[in-house]
């Protein structure tokens, strides 16, 4: 017996069509579904967790996301320099 799923069955991508019932359209944001594993620090949890708003944004909007995390990432790594 092969324990393999048959061709029909093995998901070869990203479901198509949009998850709200529409048609996908190929050039609107879409989440890129990475998984983010959090770390057990709040303050680099939610800037992980930040990251998702620019699967809704459009290209040109990522950038300043991107910027607010590194920004949030950075201040979290400086803050462990900090004398207690």
């Amino acid at each position: 017996m092969n324990d393999s799923a048959p061709d029909d069955e093995v998901p070869h991508g990203p479901p198509e069509g949009d998850p709200r019932g529409g048609e996908a359209d190929p050039g609107a944001p879409a989440p890129l579904l990475v998984p983010r594993t959090p770390t057990g620090h709040d303050g680099v949890d939610a800037c992980l967790d930040r990251l998702a708003d620019a699967d809704h944004l459009a290209t040109d909007g990522h950038v300043e996301v991107y910027e607010d995390v590194h920004r949030g990432l950075r201040d979290a790594l400086t803050a462990l320099d900090a004398p207690h």
